[in-house]
């Protein structure tokens, strides 16, 4: 077992463990860590606790300090910074001719390191624009070219449900989505229906998939037919949330809704397949 605290950089980010070195710190508290990236500031959102090695990444990076007022405000000059940081490699972007969209920068937090996030549609050589970046900032200079899904949880929005996304305020990792989620769920198989402001199949499809693929594992198929107390019926509905069943009863233009509860406790259910 290893003593850890889990530690976020960046709102919705992922959260890495590192060893308190000693320290007891609460939730919500600052800390400066050392990271591959170099000395960074980061937020605890997992105070002290025990977690198996399988668990962790060895070896544990050891927290430095924890974090007060002096780092605050160092955070806050790097992000203004930053800014001006965007605006210089526009320009350059721009002079260089390159076929590229920034989308953020960042700098760590002992300004080791200016890291340019960018999107494009294939390889860039910008090997010129990071000799001249390099000039300007006298630091070491990172472009790292990103995908549409991070560049949408970098930069925020509203989705088609009219809430904020959720790869922005609370989705720490992408998780695989695809078109049989869409499917499983009887949602309209339209792009622009079932996608999000990234263009890529919306994150929100993978909530319920679960639910979804143990209802469908346990409720026949439409077109089946299953035997009821009113006698042989063939499925003709499922609201697979609810678990309810609209069977047509065979030999009758006639249709009843059961929940599945009430077919299992009536012990007649069963189901047959048609050809």
């Amino acid at each position: 077992m290893y003593n850890v605290i889990g530690v976020r950089f960046k709102k919705a980010g992922k959260i890495y463990y590192f060893d308190p070195n000693g320290f007891h710190i609460e939730n919500d508290s600052c800390v400066i860590v050392e990271t591959v990236r170099g000395v960074e500031y980061g937020q605890v959102v997992i105070a002290n606790k025990k977690v198996d090695e399988h668990d962790v990444v060895l070896p544990l990076r050891k927290v430095i300090r924890v974090a007060d007022e002096r780092d605050r405000l160092i955070v806050e000059e790097n992000k203004e910074a930053a800014v001006t940081a965007f605006d210089t490699c526009l320009q350059k972007v721009s002079e260089h001719g390159l076929e590229m969209k920034l989308v953020d920068v960042e700098f760590t937090f002992d300004r080791n390191k200016v890291i340019f996030y960018f999107t494009a549609d294939g390889r860039v050589d910008f090997r010129e624009l990071v000799k001249d970046l390099a000039s300007i900032f006298k630091t070491r200079i990172e472009l790292r070219q990103i995908g549409v899904r991070d560049e949408a949880k970098m930069l925020g929005g509203i989705g088609p449900c009219g809430r904020m996304l959720c790869c922005s305020t609370f989705l720490g990792d992408f998780e695989p989505v695809s078109i049989k989620m869409a499917k499983d769920q009887n949602l309209s198989l339209n792009p622009t229906k079932i996608s999000g402001l990234c263009g890529r199949l919306m994150c929100c499809l993978k909530y319920e998939n679960d639910e979804y693929e143990t209802a469908k594992e346990q409720l026949p198929d439409i077109g089946e037919t299953i035997q009821t107390s009113n006698g042989s019926a063939k499925v003709v509905g499922l609201n697979i949330l609810e678990r309810i069943l609209q069977v047509e009863l065979t030999g009758q233009e006639k249709v009843i809704e059961y929940t599945w509860e009430e077919l299992l406790q009536e012990g007649v259910v069963s189901a047959q397949t048609t050809e």
